[in-house]
């Protein structure tokens, strides 16, 4: 995936927070999913900010938008040997969140819930 296709994933992914605010470190978990790298997480808040999905003060992130990621529409298992995206737990069945952007996972399934703000 090339780094302008992690920066879309990264800022969709970011316009389904269901959160009225975050910190900074919980908005990185969640990008974590797409990328661990620090550019380009520095990247995907500064498109997400430009863009007016987010806004940020001090260690503050509140989205703008009212976008969310539904469990019945965008969510779907995969059966295999998955490794979670989040923990690195070995996974039997596996979570992934279809984006129009492409699909981020696999998660387990307490994994999904934390990515997608659930817990």
């Amino acid at each position: 995936m090339s780094d302008r296709e992690m920066v879309e994933l990264g800022v969709e992914l970011l316009s389904k927070l269901e959160h009225e605010e975050l910190s900074v470190a919980e908005a990185v978990d969640r990008i974590e999913t797409v990328t661990t790298h620090p550019g380009r997480t520095r990247q995907i808040l500064e498109a997400a900010e430009a863009r007016g999905i987010i806004e940020r003060e001090g260690s503050r992130v509140r989205p703008t938008t009212s976008g969310y990621v539904e469990f019945e529409r965008d969510v779907f298992t995969k059966e295999g040997e998955f490794s979670c995206e989040r923990c690195g737990c070995g996974l039997s069945t596996g979570y992934f969140i279809d984006l129009d952007n492409g699909e981020i996972g696999p998660f387990g399934s307490s994994c999904i819930r934390k990515v997608t703000g659930r817990e």
